[in-house]
């Protein structure tokens, strides 16, 4: 068999071990090695990294806050991603590794880039709706579940990543995605519109991406209070309820504010341009991102993927953790 001859098939490590502070920022893999063990993640990779570049060009084509937008949503993933890896109730997925990858063999390169990827994508799309602000965060949220969707189902199924197979927070599963992932796209993404809009008045655009990568997670975090921790966690509802309660709420939001146009219903400067320079790049991105998990799933073999890498770790089932929720039960 093909994947015996992988380097470390078949190892079980117990701790990993840093040669130093560089060692365990970043860490370089071969390619080929990689590519044999699981192609469909090297193309995912390819595939967010060229959406990242495609809308990268797109904002410095255009200007305006654009650019802000664009480096705002990459520290936001930075930020939700270290913390997430920090916090023992909330670190229940492991990435499969990759040619390049940080923060102790946690944090591809192509995570990086994928918030911008899925946010920017969202905002320029609902900007063009011109619907009043208010409501812009909530249909962001919606336009980047729908962008995830597929990404979630399709990646999970092929070992890109995998979920903690125990966790209450994530037991809820559609198509093994854990019903929160999709919630914590639609409110994270929406917490993150509404403090980039938000600060536009506080001055300077650069403190304002920076306000708005920091702020965009806890944001999005006290979306979970109202609705998902009282329903779920103290009413034992399912997780697939309470999200679907969340896209209700959010899609008759943006339903009102797209039927009820005012003066403030335009976008704000930048996140609209009259040319529109270089749509045909996130169109083109966009078709990309649909046609590969679609390809995947018609053609691909994930029994053939061997996933290398960081798992949850093995050990007796009758051992438990505690997890501390927010209403703490």
């Amino acid at each position: 068999m093909a994947h015996k001859e992988l380097p470390g098939f078949g190892e079980e490590l117990v701790q990993l071990e840093f040669d130093g502070w560089l060692d365990w920022f970043v860490k370089f893999n071969d390619l080929s090695t990689l590519w044999r063990a699981q192609p469909t993640y090297i193309l995912v990779q390819a595939a967010y990294i060229v959406g990242a570049i495609g809308t990268l060009i797109h904002a410095l084509q255009n200007g305006g806050r654009l650019p802000f937008l664009w480096l705002a949503t990459l520290l936001h993933g930075i930020v939700v991603e270290i913390i997430t890896y920090n916090l023992d109730d909330i670190d229940n997925f492991w990435h499969s590794q990759t040619p390049i990858i940080f923060v102790g063999r946690r944090l591809p390169l192509h995570i990086i880039v994928l918030y911008p990827v899925f946010i920017y994508h969202a905002s320029v799309a609902v900007a063009k709706l011109r619907m009043p602000t208010w409501a812009e965060p909530f249909a962001v949220g919606l336009m980047v579940v729908l962008i995830d969707i597929p990404y979630d189902i399709v990646s999970v199924k092929f070992l890109h990543w995998t979920w903690h197979d125990t966790d209450p927070n994530i037991g809820d599963r559609h198509y093994w995605v854990p019903w929160n992932s999709y919630y914590f796209h639609a409110c994270f993404a929406a917490s993150f519109t509404f403090w980039f809009h938000g600060w536009n008045s506080f001055g300077k655009e650069f403190v304002c991406s920076l306000l708005t990568g920091i702020l965009g997670m806890p944001g999005g975090v006290l979306l979970f209070l109202p609705l998902y921790h009282p329903l779920h966690d103290l009413a034992g509802i399912h997780s697939e309820v309470t999200f679907f309660i969340l896209f209700s709420i959010f899609l008759l939001i943006s339903w009102t504010g797209d039927r009820t146009p005012s003066h403030d219903a335009r976008p704000l400067l930048g996140l609209q341009s009259e040319s529109d320079k270089g749509k045909s790049l996130l169109i083109f991105h966009l078709v990309i991102h649909y046609v590969l998990f679609l390809g995947f799933t018609i053609f691909g073999y994930p029994e053939e993927e061997v996933s290398i890498g960081l798992h949850e770790r093995i050990g007796s089932c009758n051992e438990t953790v505690p997890i501390q929720t927010a209403f703490g039960t």
